[in-house]
């Protein structure tokens, strides 16, 4: 797998704003109202791990989760990063169109 540029990942930065890149990972922090949709989000995520068999390097609390990306394997970022991390604010994003 083809380890990204810095000019690609900040391309991609621009139309996704919600991500930073930090200390080589992409990353972002999941704000919600409660526990209920926190565990939801993680239990969502964990299913969508396993299916892109892409694992994050995680961290959360009562009401945040951060997500960050990086393909271990390749040490860098990749275009599975990218696509791990679309699918991700997708969950959210669904539930604010609801």
């Amino acid at each position: 797998m083809e380890i990204l540029t810095d000019a690609q990942i900040e391309t991609w930065l621009k139309d996704q704003p919600d991500w930073t890149l930090q200390d080589g990972f992409l990353q972002r922090t999941f704000l919600f109202q409660d526990f209920n949709e926190t565990y939801g989000f993680i239990a969502r995520v964990a299913l969508l791990a396993e299916a892109l068999q892409h694992h994050p390097d995680w961290s959360g609390t009562y009401r945040t989760v951060t997500l960050r990306l990086r393909t271990h394997d390749a040490d860098g970022i990749t275009e599975k990063d990218l696509v791990f991390a679309k699918k991700a604010s997708a969950f959210v994003e669904k539930e604010a169109d609801a």
